[in-house]
């Protein structure tokens, strides 16, 4: 699929959400620029971190989550200090910025994050999620508190974020402006946690599409297929490349001009899609 992407407009933007659907009371002053919330923006290289570049370059301002004790129990470790430094090369980009840090394990978390997220920079016109608990199991040995955490974080909390967004949400009558957009994977073999909760994420996301459509929102969720942000070892690395025709594997920016044209006012007409950006990789 070839997407073009029309001269450079405006971003969509939201009104001021109604008193009492969770709008905090001293709201931050609105900005010209509209407001994206992008999840799971933990390291400098991951593809959160690309999107929340493209979106900022394009003329959002950038509410971002991120969760330090999850990279830690990673093999790749936690970025000290990659909270700052993502916001400061942001609001290089002249956009606004607010780093929350969120346990998505928690059910009050999403309503406190969007809580946050108006009451520094405004009204949120974009929900991107980005997040995920990621961590290799089968069907034999995964233990019911990694499917439980797996669950939690990947369908739970996406399910959560959407409908505190949903309820907050307040666009022009019969405009298009709002825009989720979630991450989402076909692996499961060997994965089998991590797959089956992004796969309730696809229908969750996909529901919006439509029981949003009344609030001017779009809905759409992104595969990314085999992005390299420092989690594959070198024989993975190789495997995957030669399973790509173009000879290479994605980057955070691939997914990122993606996203960016579903956010964009062209990107409008495009709903309730499963969409992949992965250079034709084999499944």
């Amino acid at each position: 699929m070839t997407i073009e992407k029309q001269p450079p407009t405006a971003p969509p933007t939201a009104s001021t959400p109604a008193q009492g659907q969770g709008q905090a009371s001293d709201q931050a002053p609105r900005s010209p620029r509209p407001v994206a919330l992008i999840t799971g923006v933990g390291r400098s290289v991951g593809i959160g971190a690309g999107i929340a570049r493209q979106l900022a370059a394009s003329g959002w301002d950038i509410a971002f989550t991120y969760w330090t004790p999850y990279d830690r129990r990673m093999e790749w470790g936690a970025e000290d200090g990659a909270a700052a430094s993502i916001a400061e090369e942001l609001a290089g980009a002249g956009a606004r910025t607010a780093a929350i840090e969120a346990d998505l394990t928690d059910p009050g978390t999403p309503d406190r994050v969007l809580d946050e997220a108006e009451q520094r920079l405004g009204p949120v016109t974009a929900l991107i999620l980005s997040h995920a608990e990621s961590v290799d199991s089968g069907l034999l040995d995964t233990t019911v508190e990694a499917f439980d955490r797996h669950f939690a974080v990947n369908a739970r909390a996406s399910w959560l974020l959407i409908r505190a967004y949903g309820l907050r949400f307040r666009g022009e009558p019969g405009a298009v402006e709002g825009r989720v957009v979630a991450l989402t994977s076909d692996h499961t073999v060997g994965n089998l946690p991590y797959g089956a909760s992004k796969g309730a994420l696809d229908r969750i996301t996909l529901a919006a599409a439509h029981e949003l459509a009344h609030l001017g929102v779009t809905a759409n969720v992104v595969n990314p297929g085999p992005v390299d942000t420092g989690w594959m070892n070198d024989e993975l690395r190789q495997v995957l490349t030669r399973g790509t025709p173009l000879g290479r594997l994605g980057t955070p920016r691939d997914t990122a001009h993606l996203v960016d044209f579903l956010c964009s006012p062209q990107g409008h007409w495009v709903n309730g899609q499963l969409l992949k950006s992965n250079g034709g990789a084999a499944s």
